[in-house]
């Protein structure tokens, strides 16, 4: 009858050979009149160079944050043993902050003059940062380097892990940039050498081409 409906066919089905066949048995199956031996080669490269660089990015990385870490490991155990935290008295007058109590005048330090007993029992001044609106006379605690003067508190565990992530993510970006620029120079020296060839091939060519009847 017209304008009737056909019965609805099952979807075609894929030939065994071209369903098992491997994505990159594809590739290296594909054939173009086109294609030169110098663009198979620069897919090679850009196929090889694909699953070197994450393999030798992820070794780099670990074997790099492993040293990063037990060298910041290592410098931490060391400044435990030579810095020791003691209390400094304050020489005088801290500045106010413009908004006491304020969120801003919680964060804010001011470099003030103490007063503190070094490693070797004497006396010492220095500068150190403090909370705004301290008096004269008031305790802070401070770091002291084994050779008298305030320093830094030794590192935490929070700061070996950032700085020991930090170098394992540079070196994984400078493995990735270093497959990317070797990929771009193959291309550049590959790309000269078919400008030379095809300069060659016309040279040969040009005369059958431009020769007077």
């Amino acid at each position: 009858m017209s304008g009737a409906t056909p019965p609805a066919q099952p979807p075609p089905t894929r030939s065994p050979r071209h369903a098992s066949a491997h994505p990159l048995a594809l590739w290296r199956r594909r054939r173009n009149p086109l294609r030169r031996r110098s663009d198979r080669l620069q897919g090679w490269i850009a196929l090889g160079l694909c699953v070197l660089v994450p393999s030798l990015g992820l070794a780099a990385t670990f074997a790099v944050g492993d040293a990063a870490h037990r060298h910041y490991r290592a410098t931490a155990e060391h400044q435990m043993r030579t810095r020791h935290l003691t209390t400094a008295v304050l020489a005088q007058d801290a500045p106010r902050h413009p908004e006491p109590g304020s969120a801003e005048a919680r964060k804010t330090r001011y470099p003030v003059t103490v007063r503190f007993t070094g490693p070797d029992g004497r006396t010492r001044t220095a500068k150190t940062d403090v909370l705004p609106g301290l008096t004269e006379g008031s305790g802070v605690d401070v770091w002291v380097g084994s050779e008298g003067a305030i320093t830094e508190p030794p590192m935490t565990d929070e700061q070996i892990r950032s700085r020991t992530m930090g170098w394992a993510i540079l070196t994984f970006l400078a493995v990735a940039l270093a497959g990317a620029g070797a990929y771009r120079a193959a291309a550049l020296v590959l790309y000269r050498r078919n400008l030379a060839e095809w300069a060659n091939q016309w040279a040969e060519a040009a005369p059958r081409w431009t020769a007077s009847p």
